[in-house]
């Protein structure tokens, strides 16, 4: 295995809907969320949140959050995608949740439908923020690939949102947590024909301001479906609007690099920094709890 890790780190200068409802108890393998609830009914069918509570947490709490989005090109994936993140963020104390979005092979939609659902689970979480124990003014979003992207869409609430959609609760998230994101979704970008003449509004990077929350990108410098350079853009209109934003680049490290499945070691690598990312937002106390395994070298025939 190559060098596990360069840190690349460019500091900017300065961060409808149903009632909620248990449906059912979710797992995989031994990791096992603390409820699912649906947050939204669609026309292509219920939209669920898959909730991991920290031990011992009640509806008293005012705990930080973090909402996030899988990725599969907007096309596949499933809340399952984050289920080992969300296990260790909350026996870091936060309330983590794993969202259900709408997706072209399921659903038959769109990025933006996408897009649309991002905001409404910001927005489901944030107002029952007090039955959920969670403090409405540190809730972030994270996400992967194209659940990057529609978590970076997140802080821009005046487009793109669900028609009918109550837009006076906020879908700004405190933070956000990108991991390869798609940030650039203009006609020099990555995938603009699929949003039409709606990129502009759906382009992370021509959506910038002073107001975007602090940020944390994770990106393999040997990624094959998206630029590192976009990051590296991206970092920089962050910087020039005086945001704040912070890239870690991992070496000889492709697309998905971050993914438990694909690579424990990057998995841990990649969470053990977005861990000291929130500890300095105040948002985690301590020293990250998560050890990094030993790479397994693979024996060639």
């Amino acid at each position: 295995m190559k060098s596990p890790l360069v840190f690349l780190v460019l500091a900017c200068i300065t961060a409808v809907h149903s009632n909620a409802g248990v449906v059912a108890t979710a797992d995989r393998g031994d990791i096992t969320s603390s409820e699912i609830v649906t947050y939204k009914k669609t026309p292509q069918g219920e939209l669920q949140l898959h909730i991991f509570n920290p031990p011992g947490h009640t509806s008293t709490d005012r705990s930080p959050a973090v909402v996030f989005f899988f990725g599969g090109g907007w096309v596949k994936g499933g809340p399952k995608a984050f289920y080992q993140a969300s296990e260790y963020l909350a026996m870091r104390g936060m309330v983590a949740i794993s969202a259900e979005y709408r997706i072209k092979n399921k659903h038959g939609t769109t990025p933006i439908e996408s897009v649309y659902d991002a905001k409404s689970a910001m927005r489901w979480v944030r107002s029952h923020a007090a039955e959920l124990g969670i403090d409405p003014d540190r809730i972030v979003a994270g996400g992967g690939s194209a659940g990057g992207h529609i978590a970076a869409n997140t802080p821009n609430e005046d487009v793109l949102n669900e028609p009918g959609e109550d837009t006076s609760v906020s879908s700004r998230p405190s933070a956000l947590l990108l991991f390869n994101p798609v940030l650039d979704v203009s006609p020099k970008g990555f995938a603009s024909k699929l949003f039409g003449d709606a990129w502009q509004e759906a382009s992370p990077m021509q959506n910038i301001d002073a107001d975007t929350p602090p940020t944390i990108i994770f990106f393999g410098d040997q990624d094959r479906l998206l630029p590192m350079k976009m990051a590296q853009e991206y970092v920089q209109h962050m910087n020039d609007a005086g945001a704040r934003c912070e890239l870690r680049v991992y070496e000889g490290q492709g697309h998905g690099f971050f993914v438990y499945n694909k690579s424990p070691e990057h998995f841990a690598l990649t969470l053990i920094e977005a861990d000291k990312f929130l500890a300095e937002l105040g948002y985690i106390e301590g020293e990250p709890t998560l050890k990094v395994p030993k790479a397994v070298p693979v024996e060639s025939d």
